[in-house]
């Protein structure tokens, strides 16, 4: 007879499992209660400790709502959501590295004229984004839908915002690329900025003297006929926080040394009021299937930035 002591309660429970029609689901669930247990039996967990997680996770499902993910955030920020995102894009061949989705991809982007502000609306330094999408020998991929988004330059992304409207979009937009495989835009510089730190993960974040912040960046999803799709961000180059971003999504090739200019006239040919800011990137596709996410909340008004 079995006895529920230390030294065979976990492979009892382990057992417990052993009928799990789906076999991926029987490995997932037993593998998941020997991490657990092997956790508890390492940190000789006491009681308050338990105690202090279930209440911690109980707060974080609490604060979930239909605008609001605190359990995303909380697996960004352990960084296993670039673990997974790592584990399932091991093998790149030499196509542009892959980072989080973040939850700010509302799948509403229409498509835009090449060369429209998309944050002709908002404050802040004007940027030029001159950008191309080729195969991994350097063809150009005609006819790819490139969605972008970004925040503002206070860190809010426009589905943050109570006025927000699916009918007049912010920083976001979907771009088709021409013969070349070329798209371009404007919009404004991003900036840097802090998860919410008004929940659980962010309160975490800041009583363990961890910093709050994000890197300026711009998302990229690039859906290419052929071809995986491609979820990616573009990252400022020189920003303070390239080193330490608090949900680790940053990679070296993803950094772009956006370059300050004063030139009369942007690439487009198209006058420049003020002095502007250039990013130009290339998107390498991998050869592939694949359907592009879709968005993992709705509207997001009273979330802050992640």
């Amino acid at each position: 007879m079995t006895q529920f002591n230390e030294a065979e309660l976990t492979d009892a429970v382990v057992a417990s499992f052993e009928s799990t029609p789906d076999a991926r689901a029987k490995f997932l669930l037993q593998e998941l209660v020997r991490s657990l247990h092997d956790y508890v039996h390492r940190t000789n967990l006491t009681f308050d400790e338990w105690a202090t997680a279930i209440d911690f996770l109980t707060r974080t499902g609490q604060t979930c709502t239909a605008s609001r993910q605190e359990f995303i955030l909380l697996s960004d920020v352990l960084g296993v959501s670039m673990l997974v995102d790592a584990i399932n894009h091991r093998d790149r061949a030499g196509a542009t590295e892959t980072t989080v989705l973040g939850p700010f991809y509302v799948g509403e982007h229409k498509v835009t004229p090449h060369g429209t502000d998309i944050s002709a609306d908002l404050k802040g330094e004007k940027m030029f984004v001159q950008a191309r999408v080729t195969d991994l020998a350097g063809a150009p991929l005609a006819g790819a839908a490139v969605d972008v988004w970004h925040a503002d330059d206070e860190g809010f992304y426009d589905s943050q915002r109570s006025d927000y409207a699916a009918d007049r979009p912010s920083s976001r937009a979907r771009f088709i690329t021409d013969a070349d495989g070329r798209f371009f835009f404007r919009t404004i510089l991003p900036c840097s900025y802090p998860i919410p730190t008004d929940g659980p993960v962010g309160q975490m974040i800041v009583s363990t003297k961890r910093h709050p912040m994000r890197p300026a960046h711009v998302h990229f999803l690039v859906d290419a006929e052929g071809h995986e799709p491609l979820i990616t961000h573009v990252f400022i180059g020189g920003d303070a926080y390239l080193d330490s971003d608090v949900v680790f999504g940053v990679k070296n090739e993803l950094i772009a040394e956006v370059e300050q200019r004063t030139d009369p006239v942007m690439p487009d040919g198209k006058l420049a009021a003020s002095p502007w800011h250039l990013m130009s990137y290339e998107f390498r596709m991998k050869p592939g299937a694949g359907v592009a996410p879709k968005p993992m909340l709705s509207k997001a008004p009273d979330q802050a930035a992640e």
